[in-house]
């Protein structure tokens, strides 16, 4: 009697490990952030003279890529580098605390609204008067 309490009891917990295994290889695979890379990113602060816009985005886009940030955590961080006109234009888009934000979207706002406004021509004209200076 208690032996075939016994075996029913072992059958009954061989198919619950079965069940758990089975589980298990359906679940989603951890997948583990570094968010430490934040500390990589330079600040933005919106200004000509500061670190150039792309090269913000490109920063932001290889950590995430290192990472394996997912598109909320690129927004996230990005917003956490904004400085200065940077900020005040985040905080003044509605558009952009909006849940469904995209990368996407939010790199066009800030591209159309820090774009280098000069023409090519000024440019060649700066790099044409360039004068070297003493020392």
């Amino acid at each position: 009697m208690a032996e075939a309490k016994l075996q029913a009891e072992l059958t009954e917990s061989k198919m619950e490990i079965q069940r758990l295994r089975e589980r298990l290889s359906i679940a989603k695979p951890t997948v583990h952030k570094d968010l430490s890379l934040i500390s990589l990113i330079p600040k933005r602060s919106g200004l000509e003279s500061g670190f150039p816009l792309e090269e913000f985005f490109s920063s932001i886009e290889g950590s995430a890529q290192i990472g394996r940030w997912e598109q909320s955590d690129k927004i996230k961080t990005a917003v956490l580098t904004l400085t200065g006109a940077a900020k005040l234009f985040y905080n003044g888009c509605p558009e952009l605390h909006a849940e469904d934000v995209t990368w996407g979207s939010f790199k066009s706002a800030f591209t159309q609204r820090f774009r280098d406004t000069h023409s090519d021509q000024f440019h060649f004209m700066q790099l044409q008067t360039t004068r070297q200076k003493k020392n």
